[in-house]
């Protein structure tokens, strides 16, 4: 492990401790749980900085750290905890607990911790002479950590001690005339290098999303899955590749894959008529009605011409014995696939609507 990825992986575990600060019973639900697929979001990534970067994520990348001897085995176990509770997170049906929260706070604080003792004792001197002053400042290092709780201010040493201490250096001496302007020169070569990435890297990700959608609708699936994930790697904060990720998986009947993509679509667009239409689609398939009727509504809300939505939070109605409500939203959206979760003309009271057990995909927009 390397000072810099040591750096690195300390950047990222630190941007997750606003999120793990907020993890309360107190919150919403919802909110709660898309707190806790971020915070794990946001470890992951440092811990793949432990490594320069890997395509794995999950228990593969705990397993694979841990083989290298970057984690200790108490914070494998820790971080699997923590990655458990994030999965758990991910199902619309299920409900964060006060055990979620307390396993995803004590991972965070044992790998922060461990990695500030580390970066500590990487920055000791290596004159053996003093060794044991070090190894005191390790420990130091090590026992402020671990005194950590997400809710407390972030220690005003520990840039320091990952740092080390500057060094004195001799009395500046008089720059040429032409250092200042070469400087400037870089920064503005500089910014305007990591512009035009950014530029570039999103219309890679318009174009693979585009030639995605293409081959969606002619049917050639695998290219077009190949062209979501590039879309969805060129852009990660771009909800749509997701979205349709979800509507494949969801028509394929491998509802556990379209549950995680639809997740993460509302996760990167909670305004997404599109996205929330898709989790609302396949809690439906799920037959968790209540589920599919909370996202339906918002995903109405997002676009309110927006007919499938309306029609099958009309049937989410229907199934959940709210028979009248739910022929308003039917009726409003018109005729529709949605048309035949209406009760059939004469049929006794309390009899079960026919219905289509999956809502069709509908159109999607490339953007």
């Amino acid at each position: 492990m390397t000072a810099g990825s040591q750096r690195a992986a300390l950047d990222a575990i630190h941007s997750a401790r606003p999120i793990i600060a907020r993890l309360s019973m107190a919150r919403d639900s919802e909110d709660l749980a898309a707190d806790l697929i971020e915070a794990w979001t946001a470890t992951e990534n440092g811990l793949r900085s432990l490594v320069g970067g890997s395509s794995l994520g999950g228990q593969a990348l705990i397993r694979e750290l841990r083989q290298r001897h970057f984690l200790s085995l108490d914070q494998a176990n820790a971080l699997a905890e923590f990655f458990a509770a994030r999965e758990r997170a991910s199902r619309v049906d299920y409900t964060p607990t006060e055990g979620d929260v307390n396993a995803s706070r004590e991972a965070f604080v044992k790998l922060e911790a461990g990695l500030m003792g580390d970066a500590a004792t990487a920055a000791a001197p290596t004159d053996p002479s003093a060794a044991p002053a070090a190894g005191a400042a390790a420990a130091a290092a090590r026992s402020k950590a671990a005194a950590y709780t997400p809710d407390g201010p972030l220690d005003p040493s520990a840039r320091e001690r990952f740092e080390g201490t500057p060094t004195a250096v001799p009395p500046e001496r008089a720059r040429s005339s032409w250092v200042a302007p070469l400087i400037g020169l870089l920064v503005l070569l500089a910014v305007g290098g990591i512009a035009w990435y950014a530029i570039a890297g999103r219309h890679r990700g318009n174009s693979a999303l585009a030639s995605g959608v293409t081959a969606y609708r002619e049917g050639r699936r695998e290219a077009a899955a190949g062209d979501f994930m590039k879309a969805a790697k060129d852009d990660p904060n771009d909800p749509m590749p997701h979205v349709y990720l979800a509507r494949m998986a969801r028509e394929a009947g491998n509802i556990n894959t379209a549950n995680s993509e639809a997740v993460t679509a509302v996760r990167l667009g909670p305004t997404n008529g599109a996205a929330l239409r898709e989790l609302a689609s396949v809690s439906f398939a799920q037959q968790n009605y209540d589920a599919a009727r909370r996202f339906y509504i918002r995903a109405v809300q997002a676009d309110s011409s927006d007919k499938l939505s309306q029609g099958f939070l009309g049937c989410s109605l229907i199934r959940l014995g709210r028979i009248d409500e739910g022929m308003r939203w039917i009726n409003r959206a018109g005729p529709g696939a949605w048309s035949g979760c209406a009760p059939q003309p004469g049929a006794p009271a309390g009899a079960q609507p026919g219905m289509q057990a999956v809502p069709p995909s509908g159109a999607l927009p490339p953007r």
